[in-house]
């Protein structure tokens, strides 16, 4: 039997669709934006973009590490922010998620791990203020 190499850019649309709809949204983005064209426009349907999940699982095994969650704000979520109508965010990247752009079509936000003290001044500070100007 030969052996067979088959890469990812070699799948057709559908089966790389298939595969890429089992893993976390963030996964699929942070690993497959800026490889080629036709990879950035697969992920960047809104399959993959709707609804986003950028905090630390409680499994700990896809971390959003430093470096991930620099990415996102940098670069990531400036391309997709049209896109993005929900996000589940935490505590502690909450400000630097929200501040790195603006998300026109953001119809829900899902705050995680808030603690009361911070959610007083959440409420009345200057990123909910940002989020009522862009919405």
């Amino acid at each position: 039997m030969e052996n067979s190499f088959i890469q990812l850019n070699d799948l057709p649309d559908e089966i790389l669709l298939t595969i890429l709809k089992k893993l976390p949204n963030t996964d699929v983005l942070y690993s497959l934006i800026g490889v080629n064209k036709r990879l950035d426009t697969i992920v960047k349907d809104s399959i993959f973009t709707r609804y986003l999940t950028l905090m630390t699982p409680c499994n700990d095994l896809s971390r959003i590490t430093e470096p991930i969650l620099n990415r996102f704000c940098v670069e990531i979520l400036s391309e997709i922010r049209h896109k993005i109508l929900w996000l589940n965010l935490e505590l502690s990247s909450m400000d630097r998620i929200l501040l790195s752009t603006n998300y026109p079509n953001l119809l829900g936000l899902a705050l995680h791990k808030l603690i009361p003290e911070k959610a007083s001044e959440l409420f009345t500070g200057k990123i909910f203020s940002l989020i009522l100007l862009n919405s």
